[in-house]
């Protein structure tokens, strides 16, 4: 049996800490706290503990204060006086950790493919409306029926220009294909690309088992480098949600074990559910439920516990909750909500404590053996053991030669798909419609030359020749005008008694 992971004491008592037990590590948890109350501590201090007991551990490190796990700790008076506070004789030390980025500038290069994330991921990311994610699904759907690879952006954007140009033929096999649906999903595709999407959308693909490895009996922490990322949150909160389904997709049934196989901070959790639209919240709802039945233990980290929709708040059992400010009517309701997510006891005014915690103050409440929430209380964060704070370029860059996975995502594979695909399909129609219309531009031109013969058989005499033809007809039209007057004076005179005259009486 692991051991309990000790996260906060109330004092120097031996008795007085509160624990995370590891058969219950697996029912999901949340940190909770305004900004500047220690939350990034207190995620700390439960990463190093699960690391301890041999557990892996994913968590985006939004400010990059993560990385100093890698390094032990000491040196710190604020830390010394905690650890002297809660009658604690600290074993400062290091643990193992292999460090991402999406962008692949602090970290190993993060990658997924087109195909992986999907539609309904895609079209939350791309803020698509419902009759824009149908036009996407249309487009996944022909490519998965005519065996289209979709690993990259690219290959996204090219077959969406093979929809949008094949509106009418696709709207007969599919249903609705609209141009405007169309334009407004190449818009979103730009807009990612330009946002560094075309850097995480690709292969190799990064293989879940990377994320579950040890090193010398502790688990190996997983940071995503995200202070860059968090400026694009769709981007970031979507690719979390995606990893988050691929574990729930790719892991098999485990039941209750003794400890988790991995667990997986959400960092600015909020992002997830800003607006998101019913069905993805549903998903997620449904991921939560039932990913601990994988061995995945799931931790929201957020600022208030009413940032999360109640059915996932419902589905956190493990606890921790930082100070909440309360000067406005908006805070106020949030300082209610948070109060009423924890187990009461009677000697703590809950709604109260929130507003008065300092830094390193908590309340907390964790499942005990059977399942069922301890009642809440106020402690202290026990400090890490690790270094609080970055680490230089220098250790960061040793970090990334000596990974587990050094070398594996460096590199970038392009092989044929659905850009390479489509691109020689119009290629070949080009050049079909081409040779044809050589075709009819031959047929034209022998058509042409042919009237060009026909006109020349027709051409009009020479001067020359418009004479004579000329002088011959004139001659023609004398000799025959004389003969016909002979003929006629003939006539004529045989009719009027031509020939030698005879006189008569009458003169």
């Amino acid at each position: 049996m692991a051991e309990p992971i000790l996260i906060a004491k109330k004092d120097a008592s031996p008795d007085s800490g509160f624990y995370l037990l590891p058969q219950m590590a697996n029912r999901h948890g949340v940190i909770t706290g305004a900004t500047g109350t220690g939350k990034t501590v207190t995620l700390q201090r439960i990463a190093e503990g699960f690391s301890k007991i041999g557990v892996p551990v994913f968590m985006a490190d939004i400010k990059g204060d993560l990385t100093g796990v890698t390094q032990p700790g000491g040196g710190n008076a604020k830390i010394d006086a905690r650890n002297e506070q809660l009658g604690i004789t600290p074993e400062f030390e290091q643990f193992p950790a292999t460090v991402w980025d999406v962008f692949g500038k602090q970290g190993h290069p993060l990658r997924a493919t087109v195909s992986e994330m999907g539609p309904l991921l895609i079209a939350r990311l791309l803020q698509l409306n419902d009759t824009q994610a149908g036009v996407l699904q249309i487009a996944f759907k022909y490519a998965d029926d005519h065996g289209l690879l979709l690993l990259d952006l690219k290959d996204l954007q090219t077959l969406m220009q093979f929809v949008g140009t094949n509106a009418k033929e696709l709207t007969l096999q599919y249903g609705n294909v609209s141009a405007a649906s169309v334009g407004a999903i190449q818009r979103g595709l730009l807009q990612l690309d330009e946002q560094g999407g075309h850097l995480f959308f690709g292969e190799p693909a990064v293989s879940l088992d990377d994320f579950m490895q040890s090193a010398d009996g502790k688990g190996v922490l997983n940071l995503l480098a995200a202070d860059e990322l968090i400026n694009s949150p769709k981007l970031y909160s979507t690719f979390l949600l995606w990893l988050l389904s691929e574990l729930f997709e790719s892991l098999p049934e485990a039941g209750d074990l003794e400890k988790p196989k991995l667990v997986f901070f959400f960092d600015e959790a909020h992002l997830l559910f800003n607006d998101a639209p019913p069905a993805l919240v549903e998903k997620i709802e449904q991921v939560v439920r039932l990913i601990r039945s994988k061995g995945v233990g799931v931790y929201f980290v957020t600022q208030n516990p009413a940032d999360i929709p109640e059915k996932v708040l419902a589905q956190l059992g493990n606890r921790v909750q930082h100070a909440l400010r309360a000067y406005t009517p908006q805070e106020q309701k949030g300082v209610r909500a948070a109060a009423s997510s924890f187990r009461v006891n009677p000697d703590i005014k809950t709604e109260t404590v929130i507003t008065e915690l300092g830094v390193g103050e908590v309340l907390i409440s964790t499942l005990d053996e059977k399942g069922i929430p301890t009642m809440v209380d106020r402690a202290f964060v026990v400090p890490p053991a690790g270094h609080i704070g970055p680490i230089t370029p220098e250790q960061r860059q040793q970090l990334l030669n000596t990974s587990l996975v050094a070398g594996v995502y460096e590199n970038a594979i392009d092989r044929d798909s659905a850009y390479e695909m489509l691109t020689a399909k119009a290629a070949e129609r080009a050049a079909a419609e081409a040779a044809t219309q050589a075709q009819l531009e031959a047929q034209k031109e022998a058509e042409k030359q042919a009237r060009a013969e026909r006109t020349a058989a027709r051409q009009p005499d020479t001067l020359v020749e418009s004479i004579a033809k000329s002088a011959a007809r004139s001659a023609s039209t004398s000799i025959g005008r004389q003969i016909g007057n002979t003929i006629i004076r003939g006539v004529l005179g045989s009719i009027f008694g031509g020939g030698s005259k005879k006189k008569t009486g009458w003169f």
